[in-house]
Formats: structure tokens, C-alpha cells, sequence
């Protein structure tokens, strides 16, 4: 799980000081890594050793079958730290500090690549075949049309529910199958009528559901010059009112933090969740609840244009930067993440870690049912619905907008005006890109 997915981003400038003590961790200043001397060694920032560092070490191994001298040297980054360090690398023009190659979080790609163009190496679509990821993965990381980012872990959302409390009330989970946000409130309210347990939970204030909802109609904050569309933006709107029936109609219970979000569902006080796979994870963390977990797809908003049953929260992409051997780094890329279905085998089953990279989800580890939901194949089905999430603008100004909206949720929660309420938030954005 992208464990770091939902932080807050941050983007602040750090003292000059801290560029200068980054050299440690760089391939070799301002040379490419592979330089003509022979040396095939990548320097690499990530973070999460259990996740994203444990793919980088199987990648390590794939790579070497082939090329027997090819070494990584990765620098445990936590990505709280690793955005400064770019911001900062970026401002002082000391890209001769940078790895080959860094992890960025999906929804801070097109920010970096837009504010700081000089750290970033262009992926060639002659490497990598771009058409074996969802399209709406791969554009995180493609600005004016070019890629500068290969797709790793999935944010693919889910529907995951309790399949024992549904039986209760007289439901299975195919019901939950390919319907709208209306069936699901009143099918919710049902459930909660005759078991007394809520579906959802959520963190009071967050627009995490809002953005899903959003995303699922292939609708943004932003639109494609970059400008926010946070007032009369009618997918917006019929995503705040979906949230607003869900809490308001006791299906949806709001909790202070992610521990208490998370524990909702752990401790069997809530009958679901609706996020990024990621969430599997946590859902398994409950032993005993094995067997009582099913997923499927996302309701979908009723009366909007491209309105769909999918969508995404999350995930990340690895980006070559301007000081990397770049060949190098691309056939490593290539043939690992972006061409290796061992690869993620190997991964998934320790890991959890889903492919964006669609082939991967033919092989027989994918399809393999998985005891704890129930026998279901839920990898299978996760890349099957990945392929299916619409694309929407990210933009430069991402994180302020989903803040701005954040705090309107909250107004609105409280009884304000909707309008109003979003009115505010368009102009703290607009203020901010000033």
C-alpha cells in the first residue's frame, strides 16, 4: 500500500544548506550514472521499504538476469522529505544532486513537471508502450503530451464491503454491482434499517469521496488551461450532494483521523469502505474478518456527461531526472515495470502491490482467488477496472484546490451555503495562483 498517498503534499522551499548536503545521494554530480566508463549503477529516491523499496529490490533482480553488473543504489526517501529536497534542488539549479530516478505521487506529478521542467528526463514511448496503462494513470505524469513519468502502484478505487451484513439484510454483492449513488443510499439506508451498521466512514473535512466521485465522471477542479472550475461546476455539485445524503443519512459516518477512519472498518463498526486498493491492506490487518469482504466497482453519479462506475484515489509514478543516465534508466524501467509480469508476481502476494501495467493482470497470480474476500480473484478485477477510470486535469494547482474544496465541505457540513461556500474556495485558488 502507498502508505504516504494520502499526506498532505507539501511544496515549501528548504534552506539552501540542504541541496548542498544531498550529494551523498546522487549518482555522480552532474555525469550520467552509466556514464562511458561501463558502470551500470542507478541511484534511486523512495520511500516505504515493505512497498515501493521491496519492488525496487525484485526489479533489481529481474534486471540483473540480463545484465549481471546492474546494481541500485536506493536512498530510503520519505516523500514528505523528497518534495522538498526537489523543490529545493529545483530552486538552487543543483540538478547534478538528483538520483536517476525518484517516486512521485500521481497527483503532484504534472505540479513538478509544470514548476520545475529542468529536473525531469522525457520517457520515450519507443521504450515504453504507454497503450499497457490506463490512460488516465499515464496522464498524471504526460504534460503538452509528452510522458515523463512509467506507472507503478495503482490507485484504482473499490467498493469493499461486508458480505456477511449485506446476507442480513437480504443483499449479495452483486447488488452493489454496477449501480448509482441513488441505489446505493437507499439499498445503504436499508442495510443500516435492518443490521444497525453503516457502509462508509470517512475523515470529517476531507474531500477524499468528493475527489472519487469526480474523478469517476472524468470531471475536474481545473480545467485544461489550468483554471479552477470550483464554482458552477455541475459533477462538482452532484458529488457534494451525494456526500452530503450519505452522512446525513447515516450510511456515511465521519470520524476525526485516518487511525479512527481506519479502525471504523477493523473493528466491524462500519460494514465497508469505498478507496484506492490500496485499502486492502488495512482491510486484511482484520484476521477475523477473513472471508467476509467482497469488492466491486463505484456507484456512479446519475444526470452527469461521462459519468462512470470508476475511478481512483492515489498511487504513484517513477520519474527519470535530468542528471540520470537516461538510457539506462529507461531499459531498466521498461523492462521491469513497464514489461515484466514476473515482476509483479512477485510482488503482489507480500506486498499487495497492484499493477497499473495491464498485461499483468492476466497472469495466474492475479487470478488467483483470494480467501479473505470470499474466494474472489479481487487483483483480477482491480486491473480490470483501472483500465476503466477516466482521465481528468491535475493541473499545477491540484493540492490547493482539493484543500479549498476540503474547507468548503466543512462550511456546507455546518450549514452553509453551497454556492457560497464554493465560491470561497474558487477564490482562496485563485489568490494562491496569483
Amino acid at each position: 500500500m502507498n502508505r504516504n498517498t494520502m499526506r498532505r503534499f507539501v511544496a515549501v522551499g528548504v534552506a539552501l544548506p540542504l541541496a548542498l548536503s544531498l550529494g551523498a545521494c546522487s549518482s555522480a554530480g552532474g555525469d550520467s550514472a552509466g556514464g562511458g566508463d561501463g558502470d551500470e549503477t542507478l541511484t534511486v529516491w523512495a520511500w516505504d521499504p515493505a512497498f515501493n523499496i521491496f519492488a525496487l529490490e525484485e526489479a533489481e533482480k529481474i534486471y540483473q538476469q540480463d545484465h549481471p553488473d546492474f546494481k541500485l543504489e536506493i536512498v530510503e526517501t520519505a516523500w514528505d522529505d523528497l518534495q522538498p529536497k526537489l523543490t529545493t534542488l529545483a530552486q538552487s539549479r543543483e540538478y547534478g544532486e538528483l538520483p536517476d530516478i525518484f517516486l512521485m505521487q500521481n497527483n503532484a506529478f504534472q505540479k513538478n513537471v509544470l514548476n520545475y521542467p529542468d529536473l525531469f528526463s522525457e520517457v520515450s514511448g519507443d521504450a515504453v508502450d504507454f497503450s499497457e496503462f490506463p490512460t488516465s494513470v499515464a496522464a498524471y505524469s504526460t504534460v503538452d503530451d509528452v510522458n515523463y513519468g512509467v506507472p507503478f502502484d495503482s490507485g484504482t478505487a473499490i467498493t469493499a464491503l461486508r458480505t456477511d451484513v449485506l446476507e442480513q439484510a437480504g443483499y449479495t454483492i452483486d447488488d452493489f454491482t454496477d449501480i448509482t449513488w441513488s441505489q446505493f443510499i437507499t439499498q445503504g439506508e436499508d442495510v443500516l434499517a435492518k443490521t444497525g451498521q453503516p457502509l462508509l466512514s470517512g475523515q470529517a473535512g476531507s474531500s477524499d469521496m468528493i475527489m472519487m466521485i469526480l474523478q469517476s465522471a472524468g470531471a475536474s477542479l481545473f480545467d485544461e488551461d489550468g483554471n479552477p472550475t470550483i464554482v458552477d461546476n455541475d459533477a462538482l455539485l452532484a458529488a457534494i450532494d451525494v456526500y452530503t445524503q450519505l452522512v446525513e443519512s447515516g450510511i456515511f459516518v465521519e470520524v476525526n483521523s485516518w487511525d479512527e477512519y481506519i479502525g471504523t472498518f477493523v473493528n466491524g463498526s462500519v460494514a465497508g469502505t469505498i478507496n484506492g486498493t490500496w485499502i486492502v491492506g488495512s482491510i486484511t490487518g482484520a484476521e477475523d474478518q477473513a472471508g467476509l469482504w467482497a469488492v466491486t466497482n463505484l456507484p456512479k453519479l446519475e444526470g452527469v456527461d461521462g459519468a462512470t462506475n470508476y475511478s481512483a484515489n492515489g498511487g504513484s509514478s517513477w520519474a527519470i531526472s535530468s542528471n540520470a543516465d537516461v538510457d539506462l534508466a529507461t531499459d531498466f524501467l521498461a523492462a521491469t515495470f513497464a514489461g515484466s509480469t514476473e515482476l509483479y508476481d512477485t510482488i503482489l502476494p507480500t506486498s499487495g502491490a497492484v499493477a497499473n501495467w495491464i498485461p499483468a493482470g492476466d497472469s495466474d497470480v492475479y487470478a488467483e482467488p483470494n480467501a479473505f474476500f470470499g474466494g474472489q480473484a479481487i487483483f483480477a478485477d482491480v486491473v480490470k477496472f483501472g483500465a476503466e477510470v477516466p482521465s481528468n486535469n491535475t493541473g499545477a494547482y491540484y493540492y490547493e484546490g482539493r484543500d479549498a474544496v476540503s474547507a468548503a465541505i466543512t462550511q456546507i457540513m455546518g450549514g452553509a451555503d453551497p454556492d457560497e461556500a464554493l465560491a470561497e474556495a474558487q477564490a482562496n485558488v485563485e489568490f494562491a495562483m496569483e
